[in-house]
């Protein structure tokens, strides 16, 4: 896929916590020859690491309920079912993000981390990328409430038996793309990942 495209202009139309792009542009058909002058706007968040946490002993996964103002319209309210997830700060790696956001979301260290994929969350509106990890927790003391009181994160860590969270997948109850995405995944790579976790000590995660 060798087709270009050309940026005519580029401003700012919003700076805040995050910043909304607008570009003037034009790309090559796929019939040949050019579009016409197009204008897209474009939001600039950043991008972000998720973690699924689970415990490979207990087959135990943890899921953080949270408030967020992007699910007002939900059908079950803005409390949503989700993993551990953070944004990334520039040029920062993303297992070291993965290391910080699991202490402080759920209290609990990570003794290993696999990756599942990068995906873009919604490529006609925004360049966020989602770097999606699966991570092996012990979870026999995992609960209670947590987050940054500065950040004003009220984050409820619950633990749910595999097959329970995947019935909640099912009925319609997690409805955000990070756990969808990485509980279908653990379903499909279970095996290999009890494989991989039974021949590595849990000594835990040292920085990168």
């Amino acid at each position: 896929m060798n087709y270009r495209y050309k940026i005519l202009d580029k401003t700012v139309a919003y700076q805040g916590f995050f910043r909304l792009e607008r570009y003037r542009l034009r790309h090559q058909l796929f019939a040949g020859g050019w579009s016409a002058d197009l204008t897209r706007e474009c939001l600039e968040r950043g991008d972000a690491v998720a973690v699924l946490p689970y415990d490979p002993v207990r087959d135990t996964v943890l899921l953080l309920e949270q408030f967020r103002v992007g699910a007002l319209r939900a059908p079950d309210g803005p409390w949503l079912l989700e993993i551990v997830a953070g944004m990334m700060k520039p040029d920062e790696d993303p297992r070291a993000v993965a290391k910080r956001e699991m202490l402080e979301e759920t209290g609990c260290a990570l003794l290993d981390l696999v990756a599942i994929c990068d995906y873009l969350v919604s490529p006609g509106g925004t360049t966020e990328t989602v770097h999606l990890f699966c991570g092996w927790v012990d979870s026999s003391r995992a609960g209670g409430i947590h987050g940054l009181a500065g950040e004003h994160e009220d984050i409820r860590v619950h633990v749910f038996p595999r097959q329970e969270a995947m019935e909640l997948l099912a009925s319609g109850r997690i409805i955000s793309s990070p756990p969808i995405i990485a509980l279908q995944w653990l379903e499909m790579h279970r095996q290999e990942l009890l494989r991989r976790w039974r021949r590595r000590p849990a000594a835990g995660i040292s920085d990168p």
